[in-house]
């Protein structure tokens, strides 16, 4: 896993894929995984698909925070049932879901976006903040964790 992150640099990348056609949990995985070096296939953005809009426009869960939740995942998760690592990925989520509810005013898509229409300048805005909030915490946990912050 590279650890030279520029924040800025996996801001605007996120950003830009978040701009030209991904989805945020889309472009929060493209952007972790292209900055820090991760072997992860394009199968984990392809599995991220369904969670823009709150879960395929259901207006659940941020689509930002669920792949950023995804990453965290990938690097602490288990694979194996019952193992107690688990706790550590647990841990991390729920510092960046309380990180995203406080910067971001919630978690719920619905909630964050009403008012705004689905496509409208106004809405594509704050989800690229939501986005570049989400690529931000997630590489600031990945970079403590790994001993480098």
């Amino acid at each position: 896993m590279n650890t030279e992150i520029h924040l800025p640099e996996l801001k605007k990348d996120a950003s830009q894929a978040f701009h030209s056609g991904f989805a945020c949990s889309e472009s929060v995985i493209f952007a972790i995984r292209k900055h820090f070096a991760l072997e992860m296939s394009d199968d984990a953005i392809a599995m991220s698909s369904g969670f823009p809009w709150g879960l395929g426009g259901g207006g659940c869960i941020c689509g930002a925070l669920a792949g950023g939740t995804m990453c965290i995942g990938y690097v602490f998760g288990r694979t194996v049932p019952g193992d107690s690592k688990v706790q550590t990925c647990f841990r991390l989520t729920q510092e960046l879901h309380d990180s995203f509810r406080n910067s971001c005013g919630g978690t719920c898509c619905r909630i964050l976006t009403r008012g705004m229409e689905k496509q409208s300048p106004e809405r594509k805005a704050q989800c690229t903040a939501f986005v570049e909030h989400t690529v931000e915490k997630v590489a600031e946990i990945l970079l403590r964790e790994a001993g480098t912050s």
